[in-house]
């Protein structure tokens, strides 16, 4: 997640006239980099985890998963899906009495991002290590909550029923965000990413998820009869609208903030209540923003430098290009 755009030339990103300051360049990219890891260097801690071995992984570099992840448009996705997320009561009570989004915001941020990072670049058995964290910090997510019926409900994080709409709600946020705000195409388009990610949730126990986008779109109608926003809801859209960011950060993120809540149905915009941002006007100056963003903190990708790295090896790749079995 949050690694640069592979279809970039970095010839042109190095010969930009914005960018005749490198050294500012590189003050910018660590700064942003510190911010989504955590690691007061900016090194993902995880990237050795990519780098690792001479395996494959779940996905290549031509694929969509791999696409629509290493875009800046998951800048969006990622808010957009905890304002999803929030709007379930399971999922809402989850983070609310076991994760640390007030106390370390960023910490439980590079978590998430860890996730994501090392099941789409890292190496099936990396995947697996990685899946078994969440699983063991799963079991430990558990509760009750009140449903929209006001029906006291027995939960835990690793139920199929609660973890199936975290899946969802992540995928079609990312999934949405990239539609609309990124200039990359997406291999085979929602379909194949929504088939594709499906492997993600595999390890953690997910068999039994959408395979495509009428699929998706039929199952958050399922979902949307358990939707509510209460006073709990109320209070993490507060904080998901503002974060304990540096000040540096805040106005990016506000409008990013915006740009999310703009990519929503209208029936979600109108459960959580901050009004109705215009898409028309929005969308042209987040792909701008977002494009900016990329300009200033430079072409270098670690994390997929690494896991390529790591597919020339396993002979999946050779020269830059994917290898693919012709039978």
């Amino acid at each position: 997640m949050l690694i640069s755009n592979p279809s970039v030339s970095r010839r042109g990103l190095s010969t930009s006239p914005l960018l005749k300051n490198n050294a500012l360049q590189r003050v910018l990219s660590k700064r942003f980099r510190i911010l989504l890891t955590g690691d007061p260097d900016g090194v993902p801690p995880w990237l050795p985890n990519v780098a690792a071995s001479d395996d494959p992984g779940l996905y290549l570099p031509d694929e969509a998963p791999w696409i629509a992840h290493g875009d800046l448009a998951t800048l969006v996705g990622g808010i957009r899906a905890l304002l999803m997320q929030a709007l379930h009561p399971g999922s809402l009570t989850g983070v609310m009495q076991h994760s640390r989004y007030k106390g370390d915001p960023l910490g439980r941020l590079s978590g998430t991002i860890r996730w994501l990072t090392m099941t789409t670049f890292a190496s099936t058995a990396a995947v697996s290590g990685e899946a078994d964290r969440v699983n063991t910090m799963h079991q430990r997510v558990k509760g009750k909550y009140q449903n929209a019926k006001g029906k006291t409900i027995d939960y835990r994080a690793a139920d199929p029923d609660l973890l199936r709409w975290v899946h969802i709600a992540f995928m079609e946020s990312f999934l949405r965000c990239h539609q609309l705000y990124s200039t990359r195409p997406l291999p085979g388009g929602a379909d194949d990413y929504i088939r594709l990610w499906s492997k993600s949730v595999i390890p953690l126990g997910l068999t039994e998820v959408p395979m495509s986008e009428a699929e998706l779109l039929t199952e958050i109608e399922r979902y949307r009869s358990e939707l509510i926003v209460t006073d709990e809801t109320r209070e993490v859209i507060g904080f998901i609208k503002n974060p304990p960011l540096p000040k540096t950060a805040l106005p990016a993120y506000r409008f990013l903030f915006k740009a999310a809540l703009a990519s929503l149905p209208r029936e979600y915009q109108e459960m959580i209540g901050l009004g109705h941002p215009s898409l028309r006007i929005i969308r042209p100056i987040t792909v701008n923003l977002l494009r900016l963003i990329r300009v200033a903190i430079g072409p270098e990708t670690p994390i997929e430098e690494a896991a390529i790295e790591r597919l020339h090896r396993a002979g999946l790749m050779k020269d830059g290009k994917v290898i693919r079995d012709a039978s």
